[in-house]
């Protein structure tokens, strides 16, 4: 019940923000700019199915290119992300979901924990990088955006510090006491993200795979705001795209990053020139892409679980 309340505050104050916000800068105006730019949904979504693509082979990879068929992973990657945009879940919940629909596809718990713990690593490190190339593109935008990248690199610093120190060896001993799950159902989970991490090969393999995936979204952007009438070059292209999803991951407990997202790209539209209203507009798009993917996405999750029932019972 106290999840659920504080889920229902953030999302009234993200939506609030961002209410505010559009009505600060010009509600008209930017709806203007949504419905001419209206065009390049279907593109986003094509090059999101690509980025979804990728992303899904970079998990099998983390798991060691094992059974289910690529397919299957790309489906649960779609669920996943669905249920992290989607829901109030703070951008855990999906990967939960994830490893569940895994298990029934065959994977041993220890297996497709470890798997989805190593693949959210590397898509952070991915990030991570993805970011301090747009600072760096900005040359100089102040002490904010040095600070900003700081704080990702230490927050992925410390996940992967915990991760040595044994933080699945404690997830371990708290699913020992969960009745819902089998006595046995993840013991060995952090000797198995310890095997998988051994493989410096597949480390750089699945951060180059997350890394396409984050420059997809470069593209993405480039051709939203040569839509919205903002032809901006490919490297003010880079600059709003890295920094707006480095500021939407940093709102991951705020469902949606409501007001977070279109806040990031404000900002960082700011620093290469692009009007205020021009990028909510792209935030706006890209929020209509999202639901565009996501809503059908947990359509699959409620179909996938409803034929589980049906076939077990």
């Amino acid at each position: 019940m106290a999840n659920q309340r504080l889920a229902v505050l953030l999302i009234g104050l993200g939506g609030g923000a961002a209410i505010a916000l559009i009505g600060y800068v010009g509600a008209r105006a930017i709806g203007a700019d949504v419905f001419a730019a209206g065009w390049a949904i279907p593109v986003a979504m094509a090059l999101h199915a690509l980025q979804l693509l990728l992303s899904a082979r970079a998990w099998r990879d983390a798991a060691g290119d094992v059974p289910p068929p690529l397919a299957d992973w790309l489906r649960i990657r779609w669920v996943r992300e669905a249920v992290n945009a989607m829901l109030p879940v703070a951008q855990l919940g999906g990967n939960l979901v994830g490893i569940r629909l895994l298990m029934q596809r065959g994977l041993k718990a220890p297996l497709a924990g470890a798997a989805t713990t190593f693949d959210m690593t590397a898509e952070a490190l991915a990030q991570a990088v993805f970011t301090l190339v747009g600072i760096a593109a900005v040359g100089g935008g102040g002490r904010w955006l040095g600070g900003g990248a700081a704080l990702m690199a230490l927050g992925v610093l410390l996940f992967m510090l915990a991760q040595r120190a044994g933080l699945l060896r404690l997830v371990e001993g708290v699913a020992l006491r969960l009745p819902a799950l089998p006595p046995d159902a993840l013991r060995g989970l952090h000797a198995e993200l310890m095997r998988l991490q051994r493989d410096k090969a597949r480390i750089a393999r699945c951060i180059g795979l997350h890394l396409v995936a984050w420059l997809l979204g470069v593209a993405e952007t480039w051709i939203v705001l040569a839509a919205l009438g903002q032809p901006l070059g490919g490297v003010a292209a880079l600059v709003v795209e890295s920094l707006g999803m480095a500021a939407r991951s940093a709102g991951f407990a705020v469902p949606g990053a409501l007001g977070v997202q279109e806040g990031g790209f404000v900002l960082a539209g700011g620093l290469v020139g692009l009007p205020p209203d021009a990028a909510i507009a792209l935030s706006m798009v890209k929020r209509a892409r999202e639901l565009a993917v996501g809503i059908p996405g947990l359509l699959v999750w409620h179909w996938t679980e409803a034929r589980r029932h049906v076939t077990a019972g």
